[in-house]
């Protein structure tokens, strides 16, 4: 079993994870492909794709589903639908190389990423699409983030250091906790349009040709600021990032972690490691001291 996808242009042939090979031919690129990385996660993956195609975008589209050996009955789920193209990864390689996959498995000059727990509403990508276009020195797009309830998420931010890291956490805990003055907050500000740093890898749109540039998601991340560091690399060769309140997706954040709640926090810190260790070196020594002082369950 191959454990990459690779694709060449012109010539064209597409080598999936799961080991079969078709032919692409020009005529079969269109101008989204929707990429869904699913892990153990059967009943939100129902609801991601039934939404799908519910409301499916007005642009040319595919959908992907790139699964890391989930054991609930997922591939069986999205094979339910038939034009889903379903990948098996053979193994549980994490977020950011299976995203890989299903860009190198896509045909669409543009590729959006979305979590398995997030669901799309009627004109929600076509809203996306819009902003893409009307904007272009936009590389990524990033929507406005819900809950079930319709309270807004804090999706978005400046690049991640202590300082801003340590007030985006307050912003968001107090949040959650249902502060009032502090919810009204980040209301306001997911209400308007903003160039951040980094948006939300649960509903992420990028311009492909601005993935490639960059040579995809780093694959040291296993889950977690795969989203930060991708949207740093955008930047870092001068691409913008944007966030659009114009588009809303539901997403029912952590739901692929609860079930293994220490395994998640250690990809998390391993994450948290390798991101400073790269974007903030300096820093990476004091960060592996202060995770070693809080402990593994803190």
């Amino acid at each position: 079993m191959s454990a990459a996808c690779a694709r060449i242009r012109g010539g064209v042939t597409a080598t999936h994870a799961c080991g079969w090979i078709r032919s692409i031919g020009i005529s079969d690129f269109m101008d989204l492909s929707i990429i869904i990385v699913s892990y153990n996660a059967c009943a939100d993956l129902a609801q991601c794709l039934q939404a799908l195609h519910d409301a499916p975008p007005a642009a040319s589209h595919e959908v992907i589903v790139v699964d890391n050996a989930s054991t609930d009955g997922s591939v069986e789920v999205a094979r339910r639908w038939d034009d889903v193209q379903v990948i098996e990864s053979g193994t549980n390689r994490g977020f950011a190389a299976a995203s890989n996959i299903g860009i190198r498995a896509a045909r669409g000059t543009n590729v959006l990423l979305l979590n398995s727990d997030a669901l799309v509403g009627p004109g929600s990508l076509d809203a996306m699409m819009s902003a893409l276009a009307t904007h272009p020195e936009a590389s990524v797009v990033g929507p406005r983030l819900v809950d079930g309830e319709g309270r807004a998420e804090l999706s978005f931010g400046r690049m991640l250091g202590p300082l801003v890291e340590f007030r985006q956490k307050r912003l968001v805990r107090a949040h959650a906790r249902g502060d009032k003055s502090v919810s009204r907050r980040v209301e306001a500000m997911t209400r308007r349009m903003q160039w951040p740093d980094w948006v939300s890898g649960a509903c992420l749109l990028v311009r492909r040709e601005d993935a490639e540039a960059v040579g995809l998601f780093d694959e040291r991340y296993f889950m977690y600021l795969e989203d930060v560091d991708f949207c740093a690399a955008i930047r870092a060769r001068g691409g913008r990032i944007l966030f659009s309140p114009l588009a809303e997706v539901v997403h029912f954040r952590g739901r692929s972690g609860r079930g293994a709640p220490a395994a998640t926090h250690a990809a998390y810190q391993r994450s948290h490691i390798a991101f400073y260790e790269k974007r903030r070196p300096w820093i990476a020594p004091f960060l592996r001291w202060y995770l070693r002082l809080k402990g593994p369950s803190s």
